[in-house]
């Protein structure tokens, strides 16, 4: 007989004092919420489940949700495609989606721009500037993050004639924590402008967006294999600037490179050969393969000679080109779940970071100058090599680029074969921070760097990291915008910055049988036991009606947000 299936988990219980506060704002605006809701990012990394799902479809109704989190004493948290494989988006408290949010708000065709509610996803603003002849100045690999996302982690692409996306926003507006909505841009707020440009979700809500496009046109491109001994006596000459758009995939067991290059063009349309990898059988024989070097990792320079041989050709100087419309030709397959660490360095330190780490990879110790032992480590491939140069004197305070100089970025990927994460990882991203460290290097912010924090980042980056974090305090001044990605990372340490009044706190994190991280959080006061501070004594002087509204769910400032309670409870056992 077929033992019992076990009791679905209840949902729990918001408090008690939810509804009495929601019932004191405008009932004609909806507060669309739902309790169950799991949330996990593209690559099945981590996953989180929030206290409340919301999917606001009006500007309304945001300010809605920030007045009810203010008073609710919870924390807020923008997701959108999940694309950045780290914690950055994990919460137990609230998130917000903005999917529903991606209305076109206006086209100006003379001054070829584009406003837009936050929540659209580049692949779509592209459609509606198709439609209008313009589209984006530049791409990164993917297409499918919302403007919001892309801009605020310093998506790139790879162009000395471009800096990051966020280059070509002209103006943005950003619900701050009191609910109120605020445009800023060079000229008006300019310090939160910089600011809410890389805002790591931790300045506000980034509701509106005006992006500078240019005229859509079709791109020409071409990638030819050749040794990576031509790829270094070319890159002080015209490796990077022949073409508007550069990109190289190393491969370092080969000791070969793909130059990807393009240009825009006014000839039609030409489709590429079809794809080894694009199709079933590559795709499928690919992840197979990714799936044995788990088991054994020697397998993978064979791999990487087949698979990119089958791909791009066996023989130096074999080449592939098509024609596309930009806003297609830039994008590239991701293929499958991944873990991707990519730091920018100075363009001149290139040709020296990649031979010195081709020679780790390759075993060789001493020469590397790397303080790691890369015996029985095999890596992935290809090592992404990409590069910008911002263009305008506006830049974010958390810009990726190195500052007044070309930038080089290196992403060291690992595929994750049917979720499964690679033996390497620990000690090749070990390796590889060291050396990125070593040039100055600026972690790209979405991915999955593991020895960055205040002290790094303030060497890296300055004054810069001290204005965006005296922005971002005063702003939100309770920290509803900040979690444990922000207090490992970028905020000093807790003898310098005291924890905020809503900032969550990571209390668990427990390796998921099919793969990843559940990972769970807490609030409410967690630092000093949950004392509930708002509480009224005889002695206390009586307080503004307004007041004793912003506090009202001070009872349940106490009670926890998190969810997972069982893990919880594993852990409490544990110790």
């Amino acid at each position: 007989m077929p033992s019992p299936s076990p009791p679905a988990a209840a949902t729990p219980a918001l408090p008690a004092r939810f509804a009495t506060e929601l019932a004191k704002l405008d009932p004609e605006v909806p507060f669309r919420a739902s309790q169950s809701h799991v949330h996990h990012t593209w690559a099945r990394t981590f996953h989180s489940r929030p206290e409340l799902y919301l999917r606001p479809q009006t500007l309304p109704e945001i300010q809605k949700i920030v007045t009810m989190a203010r008073r609710m004493r919870r924390r807020l948290v923008l997701v959108g495609s999940g694309h950045s494989p780290s914690d950055l988006t994990c919460t137990s408290a609230w998130m917000i989606n903005l999917d529903d949010y991606q209305r076109v708000l206006n086209v100006d065709a003379a001054r070829k721009t584009l406003t837009v509610e936050a929540g659209i996803r580049m692949h779509q603003l592209n459609l509606v500037a198709k439609e209008h002849g313009l589209t984006m100045p530049s791409l990164g690999s993917i297409d499918d993050q919302s403007i919001a996302g892309a801009i605020s982690t310093a998506t790139h692409g790879s162009s000395l004639c471009h800096g990051l996306l966020s280059e070509s926003i002209m103006s943005l507006r950003i619900v701050l924590a009191n609910g109120q909505a605020v445009k800023c841009s060079p000229s008006q707020s300019p310090d939160l402008f910089r600011a809410a440009l890389v805002s790591l979700g931790a300045v506000g809500i980034v509701v509106e967006v005006e992006s500078q496009m240019t005229e859509a046109s079709n791109l020409e491109w071409i990638q030819t294999i050749c040794p990576i001994e031509e790829v270094l006596s070319q890159w002080e000459k015209d490796l990077w600037t022949s073409h508007e758009f550069v990109r190289v995939w190393w491969l370092p067991y080969m000791r070969r490179a793909i130059v990807w290059r393009a240009s825009r063009t006014t000839q039609p349309e030409r489709p590429a050969k079809s794809s080894w990898y694009g199709g079933n059988v590559g795709y499928h024989t690919y992840h197979i393969l990714l799936w044995l070097g788990q088991y054994v990792p020697r397998l993978l320079p064979w791999v990487e000679w087949f698979v990119f041989g089958m791909q791009y050709g066996f023989k130096n100087g074999a080449s592939t080109s098509a024609i596309e419309e930009q806003r297609t030709g830039l994008l590239m397959n991701c293929l499958y779940s991944q873990f991707v660490n990519e730091w920018s360095i100075p363009l001149s330190d290139g040709p020296e970071a990649l031979t010195r780490l081709t020679k780790w990879i390759h075993g060789d110790e001493q020469g590397s100058q790397l303080p790691f032992s890369p015996k029985g480590v095999f890596v992935h491939s290809p090592i992404e090599v990409r590069v910008t140069h911002a263009t305008k004197t506006t830049r974010p305070f958390l810009d990726t680029s190195i500052p007044e100089k070309p930038s080089l970025y290196l992403n060291a990927t690992l595929y994750r074969p049917y979720g499964q994460d690679p033996p390497c990882r620990q000690r090749y991203y070990e390796a590889f921070e060291h050396l990125m460290k070593e040039y100055g290097g600026r972690p790209h912010w979405a991915k999955n760097f593991q020895s960055v924090d205040h002290s790094y980042l303030s060497s890296a980056y300055g004054p810069d990291l001290e204005d965006y974090l005296r922005v971002r305090n005063e702003v939100d001044p309770e920290g509803m915008f900040l979690g444990a990605w922000h207090r490992r990372t970028i905020l000093p340490p807790r003898s310098q910055q005291p924890v905020f009044a809503l900032e969550e706190k990571e209390i668990v994190r427990r390796e998921r049988k099919t793969g990843g991280v559940d990972w769970v959080g807490e609030q409410a006061r967690w630092w000093d036991g949950g004392a509930d501070v708002f509480s009224k004594s005889a002695t206390q002087t009586p307080r503004s009606e307004s007041e004793e509204s912003f506090d009202l769910m001070a009872g349940a400032e106490a009670e926890s947000s998190m969810l997972f309670e069982s893990l919880r409870d594993e852990q409490l056992r544990a110790q």
